[in-house]
C-alpha cells in the first residue's frame, strides 16, 4: 500500500535500487513502524506485466490444443455437465458458467452467442441474431442451446482431461478440452490483448479433414480461408495466415438486368447495414451513381441496387469494389497459446499440431480402454473359475473363521494362476466373496465363455488400433466428413482478383470548367460562376487533368475547385497514365519568327504539377496546330504560308501519318522554314497504330490489354465479343475492360456474324437430341440459343466448317450400330431461332462431335442449297418439319436489320483556340 501521508515526490524519487529489490522488481522500503513505502514506478511495472500476461493467456488468445479461449472452454464444459439431450435456456447456461468464469454474465452470453452463430459446436433454438445483417440475438431467457452432436463426438473425454481448480477453488475445470479436430482453424478467432492482436481466419470443415488425412499419409496440402458470409477471395498473398499476409475479399454482385444489381454474398467482417452505408456514402460523394437500394436479406443476403438508365452496370460493379465495402482486405495474424506462451504459427503448422494431438488423444483413450478391458477380462475369468471349479463351497464350511476361509480361497485360486494374465491379489478375492448367492445359482458357464471371448475380441481390436494408430485416426476423420461434411460446403470462391483503378471506374460526378485566357480550370463554384469559363467535359473529383497551353507548355494537375495552370489554354482532358493510344499531333513555331516543326507524341507518365514543354523552349515559341487523338489518328492539313518575295508556292498539304510517333521530348520534323499564316484541316485521319489487342484472363473472367490469358483478337471501334455459356446461352459485348462475364464460359471470341456454328442439344420437352447450324446475332443480354424447355441442355458446340456427329444408341435400340452424321449435309444453316433437326427418331444414348471432314471449297458461292438427307435414322418428313420450326419467342432472338454505314463528315473549321477539343486550328497574325 502507499502510505497516506507520504510525499508523492518522495515516492517518485529516482533513487538507486540495490540488492533483492533490484532483482525482484519489488521496489519498496521498510519504514520504522513496519509499513512498506512503495515506489510507484515499480508498482506500475509489475501490475502492467501481470495484467498483460493475464489478458494474453487467459482472455484474448485461444489455446493451440483445443482452439478455445477460456470463456469458450468454460461454456462448453458447463453445457457438457448440463447435457441431458434437451435444450437449456441460455440464461441458465450463463449462470452455470459463472461458477468457472470470473467475469460478468454479459461477456459469457456474448461468447455463447458467437459460438452458436458459427454453427459447429452449439445446437441453437430461437433468435440467435444474424451475421449477415448484424442483428443481435434475443435475451438469454428467450433462446436455448445444447451441445451439437459434433461437439459430443470430438470435444469431450473426461478420463483423459487435465483438470485444474476453478477461480474460487470450489470446483474444477478443464485446462484444455481433448478436441479431436482442428477446431481453431474451422472457427477462426479474433482477439485483442495488451500489446498483441491475433486474427485467425476460418477454414472449410471438409478441407481441414482432407488436409489432416493428407498430412497423416505424408502428402502435401494447402489451406485457404472459407468465410460463412461467402464472397470471392484472392488468397495469393495469404502467407499461410502469418503476419504480413493479406486476403482480398469481394462481395458477389450479380447483374439482374441492365438497370439492377444484386449483392448476394458479403465480404467477411461486413454486414448488410455497414455495406449499404458505405454505398450511400460513395453515392453522396459522387463516386458512384445509384438510384435506390433495397435490403431484401433474410436467410441469405440480397441487397438490390437500382441504377439510372444512363449508368453502366459493369462500371458500377467495379466502382462498388473500388469505393465501398464490397471489397475489403483482411490481414491475418495467426497467434496461439502454446506451453503458456503466445506463439505465432502458420495455419499448416497449426493443423499439423492439431492432427498430432488428435493421434495422441486416441493413443491415451485406447490405452485406457485397453486397461479397462484387461480388468474386465481378469474379473470375468476369476468369476468363471470361482464358480466353475466350485471354489465358492469353501464359504459353506461354518466351522472355520472368515479369515481362514478367505485364506483358503486365495490359496485355491492361486493354483489357477497359469490360466490368468496377471497375478491374483487379495483384493480380487475380496471382490469374489462379495458376489451374492443368487448369482451363484444362476451362473451360466456358456454365457461366461461368450463374454470372455467378446472381451478378448475387443482387446485384439484395441491392440490392432494402437498398432495402426494413424490409420485409426484417418478412419475417424473420414467418419466425421461422411457424417457432417454435407452441412459445411465451401461458401467462399477462391479466385484471382484484378486490381481496379479507382480513377477508371469513378462516376463522372463533376464538370470541369476552363477559363482559357486567364489559365484557370476547376470544378468548384468559383469556376462555375466565372462568366469567361466554359464547360469543357465531365470528370470525377479524383481525376488528373492534362492541360496544354499555346506557348507549348503543358502539365498534369489534380482536379480541384479552382487551380491556375497557365494562360492561353488550348486543350484540357482527363489524363490516364501509361496511355499509349492517345497521340498528340502538333505543329509549332520554334521561337519568334522561327522554323515550324511537326511532331507526333504520347504522354504516358509525368510528375504531377511539373511543367513540361513540347517545343524546344525558345522564347516566343507557339503552337500553331494541335489535335488529341484517342486512337492514334493522323489527319491531313492544308498549310498556308505568308507571302514574301520569291516565294511561289504559298500552300501545301501535310499528312501527319508520314511522321513516326516519338517521345514527348522529340524536336519533330521541319514543316516549313517560311512563316506559316494559317493551317486548316483537309481530311480527317484514321488510326495509324492499329486496333487494340484484347486478351481474356479466365482466372478472373476479365478482359485486359496486358497479354494475360488468351488473345481474343484485334479490335476497332464497333467490334464486338461473342460469349457462349455452357448452359446454352450467349451474349455479345463491347471490348470495354470493365465488362463482367459469367463464370461458366464455354467459348469467347471476336464476334463474326458470318461464321457458322453447329450445336448439339437435348430438348427436355421432346426428349430427343437435336442438331442445328446457325450464326450468332448481336444481343446485349444473355439469351438462350437452344430450346428453353425444362430439362433442356447444351451437349456440344462446334466451330468446324464441316463437322461430323457420332450418334450412339441406347435403351431399346442399344443393339443398333452407331452412325455418323455429316452436319453440313444433314441440315443447312438457319437463323438462330430455328429449332434444328432431330438427330434420330430412335433412342439416342450419346451424341458427340468427332473429327471434322475435309472438303474442297466450292468454286462459286452461288448455287442450290444442299438438300436435307435422311441419316442417323432421320425420317425425311419429320426432319423437314422440325428444320423449319423456330424456338419459342422467349429464347429466340429477332433479327436486326443491317445498319448502313454513315458517310464520314468533314471536320468543321474552327476559330483559333475554340470549338472542337480534338482539333484546334490556330491562325497567326
Amino acid at each position: 500500500m502507499i502510505k497516506e501521508d507520504m510525499d508523492l515526490s518522495d515516492a517518485l524519487e529516482d533513487k538507486p535500487i540495490e540488492g533483492e529489490a533490484k532483482a525482484t522488481g519489488k521496489y519498496d522500503k521498510i519504514l520504522a513502524d513496519g509499513e512498506k513505502k512503495y515506489r510507484l514506478a515499480g508498482m506500475y511495472k509489475n501490475w502492467y506485466l501481470d495484467f498483460a500476461s493475464y489478458v494474453i493467456l487467459d482472455r484474448a488468445v485461444p489455446h493451440l490444443e483445443d482452439g478455445l479461449k477460456p470463456v469458450q472452454r468454460r461454456i462448453l464444459h458447463s453445457l457438457f455437465r448440463m447435457e441431458d439431450g434437451r435444450y437449456h435456456k441460455v440464461a441458465n447456461v450463463v449462470g452455470y458458467a459463472m461458477k468457472f468464469h470470473p467475469h460478468g454474465d454479459a461477456s459469457i452470453k456474448d461468447a455463447l452467442v458467437e459460438l452458436g452463430q458459427k454453427n459447429l459446436l452449439i445446437d441453437t433454438q430461437g433468435n440467435w441474431g444474424n451475421i449477415l445483417t448484424g442483428d443481435d440475438a434475443a435475451a438469454g431467457r428467450y433462446i436455448e442451446a445444447r451441445l451439437s452432436k459434433f461437439a459430443l463426438d470430438v470435444a469431450f473425454s473426461p478420463k483423459i482431461t487435465e483438470w485444474a481448480p476453478s477461480y474460487d477453488g470450489g470446483d474444477k475445470e478443464p485446462v484444455t478440452l481433448p478436441v479431436k479436430f482442428p477446431l481453431l482453424l474451422a472457427q477462426g478467432s479474433v482477439g485483442i490483448a495488451v500489446g498483441l492482436a491475433e486474427r485467425l481466419l476460418p477454414h472449410n470443415f471438409n478441407e481441414l479433414l482432407d488436409a489432416s488425412i493428407a498430412y497423416l499419409r505424408g502428402e502435401e496440402f494447402t489451406l485457404y480461408p472459407d468465410f460463412p458470409t461467402g464472397g470471392i477471395a484472392d488468397c495469393s498473398k495469404y502467407n499461410n495466415g502469418l503476419r504480413g499476409g493479406q486476403v482480398k475479399v469481394r462481395a458477389r454482385i450479380e447483374k439482374v438486368d441492365k438497370h439492377t444489381l444484386a449483392i448476394t454474398e458479403l465480404p467477411f467482417g461486413t454486414t448488410t447495414s455497414t455495406l449499404i452505408d458505405s454505398i450511400v456514402r460513395a453515392n453522396d460523394t459522387g463516386k458512384i451513381r445509384v438510384k435506390k437500394i433495397d435490403d431484401n436479406t433474410a436467410a441469405n443476403a440480397r441487397i438490390v441496387i437500382h441504377l439510372s438508365a444512363d449508368v453502366s452496370p459493369d462500371r458500377t460493379i467495379d466502382a462498388l469494389y473500388a469505393f465501398t465495402l464490397c471489397e475489403v482486405s483482411i490481414k491475418p495474424n495467426a497467434c496461439v497459446i502454446f506451453e503458456r506462451h503466445p506463439c505465432f504459427m502458420g495455419v499448416d503448422e497449426i493443423l499439423k499440431h492439431n492432427t498430432d494431438h488428435t493421434v495422441d488423444i486416441f493413443r491415451r483413450e485406447l490405452n485406457i480402454q485397453l486397461g479397462e478391458l484387461e480388468d474386465d477380462w481378469h474379473t470375468s475369468s476369476l468369476e468363471k473359475i470361482f464358480f466353475e471349479e466350485k471354489v465358492y463351497r469353501i464359504l459353506e464350511d461354518d466351522a472355520r473363521t472368515w479369515d481362514a476361509q478367505i485364506a483358503e480361497i486365495e490359496a485355491k485360486m492361486r493354483t489357477y494362476q497359469p490360466l490368468l494374465r496377471r497375478p491374483v491379489t487379495h483384493d480380487d478375492i475380496l471382490e469374489l466373496v462379495k458376489l451374492p448367492v443368487r448369482k451363484i445359482s444362476k451362473f451360466d458357464i456358456k454365457a461366461a465363455d461368450e463374454k470372455i471371448r467378446g472381451i478378448e475380441a475387443d482387446i485384439d481390436e484395441v491392440k490392432n488400433n494402437l498398432e495402426h494408430l494413424v490409420d485409426y485416426t484417418i478412419r475417424f476423420f473420414e467418419m466425421l466428413k461422411k457424417k457432417y461434411g454435407a452441412e459445411h460446403p465451401r461458401r467462399t470462391e477462391i479466385s484471382s482478383l484484378d486490381t481496379i483503378q479507382a480513377t477508371k471506374v469513378a462516376a463522372s460526378n463533376a464538370r470541369l470548367y476552363c477559363n482559357r485566357a486567364e489559365g484557370f480550370i476547376g470544378i468548384g463554384a468559383p469556376m462555375r460562376k466565372d462568366e469567361n469559363a466554359e464547360n469543357v467535359f465531365e470528370c470525377s473529383d479524383i481525376d488528373d487533368i492534362i492541360v496544354f497551353m499555346k506557348d507549348g507548355k503543358y502539365k498534369v494537375v489534380k482536379v480541384a475547385d479552382k487551380v491556375f495552370v497557365g494562360k492561353d489554354i488550348i486543350h484540357a482532358a482527363v489524363f490516364h497514365r501509361n496511355d499509349e493510344r492517345t497521340v498528340y499531333n502538333v505543329i509549332y513555331r520554334d521561337g519568334k519568327g522561327g522554323i515550324s516543326y511537326a511532331k507526333r507524341f504520347s504522354v504516358t507518365g509525368v510528375t504531377r504539377d511539373k511543367e513540361y514543354d513540347l517545343t524546344q523552349g525558345k522564347e516566343g515559341s507557339s503552337v500553331i496546330w494541335f489535335t488529341a487523338n484517342g486512337n492514334g489518328e493522323a489527319e491531313t492539313v492544308n498549310v498556308y504560308l505568308r507571302p514574301k518575295p520569291k516565294l511561289k508556292k504559298l500552300s501545301f498539304h501535310f499528312d501527319f501519318s508520314t511522321l513516326a510517333i516519338k517521345g514527348r521530348g522529340s524536336r519533330g520534323n521541319v514543316l516549313s522554314k517560311n512563316p506559316v499564316r494559317t493551317i486548316q484541316l483537309a481530311k480527317a485521319g484514321v488510326s495509324t497504330i492499329g486496333g487494340k489487342n484484347i486478351w481474356f484472363d479466365s482466372d478472373i473472367n476479365r478482359l485486359n490489354e496486358d497479354g494475360r490469358g488468351v488473345l481474343i483478337g484485334e479490335f476497332f471501334d464497333g467490334d464486338k465479343i461473342l460469349v457462349v455459356c455452357k448452359d446454352g446461352t450467349y451474349l455479345t459485348t463491347s471490348f470495354d475492360l470493365s465488362n463482367h462475364y459469367p463464370n461458366e464460359i464455354l467459348l469467347i471470341q471476336k464476334f463474326d456474324q458470318d461464321k457458322t456454328f453447329s450445336a448439339i442439344y437435348f430438348d427436355g420437352a421432346q426428349k430427343f437430341f437435336y442438331l442445328k447450324r446457325f450464326g450468332f446475332e448481336m444481343s446485349d443480354s444473355q439469351v438462350s440459343f437452344i430450346s428453353d424447355g425444362a430439362g433442356s441442355y447444351l451437349v456440344a458446340l462446334s466451330e468446324d466448317q464441316y463437322p461430323q456427329v457420332l450418334v450412339t444408341f441406347g435403351g431399346k435400340n442399344v443393339e443398333r450400330s452407331a452412325e455418323t452424321v455429316d452436319a453440313e449435309q444433314f441440315i443447312a444453316r438457319k437463323g438462330i431461332g430455328a429449332k434444328g433437326k432431330r438427330l434420330s427418331s430412335y433412342e439416342v444414348e450419346k451424341a458427340v462431335f468427332i473429327e471434322p471432314l475435309q472438303k474442297e471449297e466450292p468454286e462459286s458461292e452461288s448455287g442450290p442449297e444442299p438438300e436435307d438427307v435422311s441419316e442417323g435414322g432421320i425420317e425425311p418428313d419429320l426432319a423437314e418439319e422440325e428444320d423449319n420450326a423456330t424456338l419459342s419467342a422467349e429464347s429466340g432472338i429477332p433479327a436486326e436489320p443491317a445498319k448502313p454505314s454513315e458517310p464520314m463528315k468533314p471536320a468543321p473549321k474552327n476559330e483559333a483556340g475554340k470549338g472542337d477539343e480534338d482539333a484546334i486550328e490556330l491562325t497567326l497574325f
